[in-house]
């Protein structure tokens, strides 16, 4: 039983990425490469016994020519039952022979441990952000949830105000739009993201955006039409349901508001 601390420490690398809102293998791809395990070690200072509750905490401790060392520690409450250290070697997939660390890929590792930001948010026209969203938004609707792409665009786009979260190697990774429902009225919509990074708060940085740029420009009042399966996201943001279910596209929906 004792191998399932690695399995723990593994976890914690995958969720390492997330923090770093990194999608792993797009992030892979377009650095040109994938991290491979050199070496792993688990020291044991206490046992952890069952149903203990654990916190897993990891970090990148030092990122050399070609690799990258992660130390962790497992708790119980503040007792310290285990130690580790797991190092990665990048490396070309095709062949596994090492490569240098990318500049982009040590930037973001040494600026988060740094406490910076992994990610930002841009607001613009369908011109300027476009691309980018519908790209987002062909990935979630299209392929994920089946919606008819002629469905899922519309002409509104045009007029729209839309916000892109990007992280720092210039992926989007979520996305949404606002409209002027009514005089005084904003109307969110479209907003996806990346199904990797879901619950990483890039969606809650969207939904803010689009807020602000509705009290911006004078509204005091944002509406939406949430899926059922996003009403709790929506909820913790601050909006309350307005009115009974219904269908949208297949997919049953509720109208959810908010006062600004």
């Amino acid at each position: 039983f004792n191998a399932h601390y690695l399995m723990y420490f593994d976890t914690a690398i995958a969720d390492y990425w997330r923090a770093l809102a990194l999608p792993y293998e797009a992030a892979m791809q377009q650095l040109g490469g994938d991290l491979y395990v050199k070496k792993a070690t688990v020291e044991f200072h206490a046992s952890a016994r069952i149903d203990d509750q654990l916190d897993v905490a990891l970090k990148c401790a030092r990122v050399g020519n070609s690799s990258m060392l992660f130390s962790g520690a497992i708790f119980r409450g503040d007792a310290l039952l285990i130690t580790g250290e797991l190092i990665y070697v990048f490396a070309d997939p095709a062949t596994q022979t090492s490569r240098p660390v990318p500049p982009a890929l040590r930037d973001i590792l040494t600026g988060f441990e740094a406490g910076q930001a992994v990610a930002s948010v841009k607001v613009g026209s369908w011109n300027d952000l476009g691309r980018d969203a519908l790209r987002l938004r062909t990935e979630v609707f299209v392929h994920e949830q089946r919606i008819p792409a002629e469905m899922e665009l519309d002409e509104a786009d045009h007029d729209a105000l839309h916000a892109v979260a990007y992280n720092r190697l210039g992926q989007p990774l979520a996305t949404g739009r606002l409209l002027q429902h009514a005089p005084g009225v904003g109307r969110i919509g479209r907003m996806a993201v990346n199904r990797g990074l879901r619950g990483s708060r890039l969606g809650q940085r969207v939904l803010q955006a689009l807020m602000d740029s509705a009290r911006a420009r004078g509204d005091h009042e944002v509406t939406l039409h949430a899926q059922r399966s996003a009403e709790g996201f929506y909820a913790r943001a601050g909006y309350a349901v307005r009115g009974d279910p219904f269908d949208e596209v297949g997919i049953a929906h509720v109208e959810m508001f908010m006062p600004l």
